[in-house]
């Protein structure tokens, strides 16, 4: 009752400080009704989905990807993160990326219209961009997740502003200023398309929070993953944060790593940037197992219990910057992609990953992804059943236990998640070459991937280059 007096109290203040438009509110009622927030237990056994609305299809529409939506739960998928919705800015607005990035203006007037800009260039937080389709598309979305079992959650742009948002015109106040009193991009970056918003300012600070708030209440999305959270004063999320979980039960995810902020009721998940790094270099064969040992005891170290790690083979930073999957990891993608599934913490699918997709995503114009089910489907079906049903593989506020085992080989990882009498074990080999270990333990199990009974003696196991079993008992 509390929880629902503080969301009217709320949802007052919104409507007294925005001038929005009424809006058709029934579908998102007839959802709130049928569907539960999101619980603890959704985060034990979710497969996060990141989906990028502009490259998913040849259209790029809401609807492309809404009518899909019901494949995902083959997958295992219970959270679907959209990159950015809103709309873009026209002023400066990139066509190219890093130190000697291009605006579109800069390109012949017949040429510009093909340079999309970057989702991150936000000229409006509530509103829809355009070229995803309508609000009521958008709502059809949220509806027929949440009728399969999904919950949504936004991208969340808070450290800046496209230039053509109304704050520059009518709250100036609200940017960070240089020397001379103009209005800067973010310090330290090549991010020219936009503006650092300046978190000094209290008056700015309620505005995000009231924009915020207007999507879990009026659109009934689920909650928020905040670009550069690390770079937003942590005490602004102290403020926020306890705020929208007054609204309704809320997922939170942070691009950063920073320790505190899981801490205290703030977000839910964070990063996996390291686990992710040392993914690359295992399979680039530029570091040994140790630098796995050593990030394992890290994250124990830095991280409570209860913290979250979103671990990723692949995002739209990494697939449209660093290289794909198939770049960076070749012979040992499916290894390293089943490894982010058994780890502690939630694995990630990026939009394309789940149909091989090879290829470098533009960023600031429209691509499209593959739909062509190959080897990786089939791979990510198998992982996310496990991951969904197996209390072993549980990785979130009361995460499943960690035990290393022998294997008496540098090559060779071997490790055993245990809960509620369940028991899965991994075995990899970290290598381009077959390497001979012995048997990490003994007993019946199921070789999951295979469907097979395996009996394990005290003898020598032989994995082929990149080869792993997930053993279940």
């Amino acid at each position: 009752m509390k929880k629902i007096m503080l969301a009217a109290f709320s949802l007052m203040l919104i409507t007294a400080c925005k001038e929005e438009p009424k809006k058709d509110l029934t579908v998102i009622e007839n959802t709130q009704e049928t569907f539960q927030p999101i619980t603890d237990d959704v985060l034990e056994t979710g497969v996060i989905y990141e989906a990028n609305i502009r490259q998913y299809s040849p259209s790029g529409h809401f609807d492309e990807f809404t009518k899909d939506i019901p494949q995902l739960k083959q997958l295992g998928v219970k959270v679907i993160w959209l990159m950015p919705i809103f709309p873009i800015s026209e002023t400066n607005r990139k066509a190219t990326g890093g130190a000697d990035s291009k605006f579109a203006s800069d390109f012949p007037e017949a040429e510009q219209s093909k340079y999309l800009g970057s989702y991150y260039a936000v000229s409006d937080f509530t509103k829809i961009n355009p070229e995803f389709g309508t609000i009521e598309d958008f709502r059809n979305l949220i509806k027929t997740a949440h009728d399969n079992g999904m919950y949504v959650i936004l991208d969340w742009v808070p450290n800046h502003t496209g230039w053509d948002h109304e704050w520059i015109k009518n709250h100036p106040d609200y940017y960070t200023k240089d020397k001379d009193g103009n209005i800067t991009y973010p310090e330290g970056t090549d991010w020219t398309d936009v503006a650092d918003l300046n978190y000094d300012n209290k008056d700015m600070r309620k505005e995000m929070i009231a924009d915020m708030q207007y999507w879990l209440m009026e659109e009934g999305v689920d909650g928020f993953r905040c670009d550069v959270a690390g770079s937003v004063p942590t005490d602004f999320w102290e403020e926020a944060i306890p705020q929208l979980r007054a609204t309704k039960d809320i997922f939170m995810l942070a691009e950063a790593w920073e320790p505190e902020l899981a801490k205290d009721g703030l977000f839910d998940m964070v990063y996996g940037w390291d686990t992710h790094h040392i993914m690359n270099d295992l399979a680039q064969g530029k570091k040994g197992l140790d630098a796995w040992n050593n990030r394992k005891a890290q994250i124990d170290s830095l991280y409570e219990k209860n913290d979250i790690m979103m671990n990723f083979v692949t995002n739209h930073d990494e697939n449209s910057w660093s290289g794909t999957i198939n770049e960076r990891m070749k012979e040992a993608a499916p290894l390293m992609t089943a490894f982010s599934y058994v780890i502690p913490g939630m694995p990630l699918i990026y939009s394309g990953m789940e149909y091989d997709m090879d290829h470098r995503l533009k960023f600031f114009e429209k691509d499209s992804i593959p739909k062509t089910k190959k080897t990786m489907w089939p791979l990510l079906e198998k992982l996310g059943a496990l991951k969904n049903t197996n209390p072993a593989l549980n990785g979130g506020k009361n995460p499943a236990s960690y035990t290393n085992l022998e294997t008496a080989n540098a090559k060779v990882l071997a490790f055993q998640r245990a809960k509620d009498d369940q028991t899965v074990t991994f075995i990899g080999n970290f290598s381009d070459k077959e390497q001979s270990v012995a048997a990490p333990l003994e007993g019946s199990f199921t070789d999951y991937i295979q469907g097979k009974k395996l009996e394990l003696k005290k003898e020598n196991i032989v994995l082929k280059p990149w080869e792993y079993k997930i053993l279940t008992n």
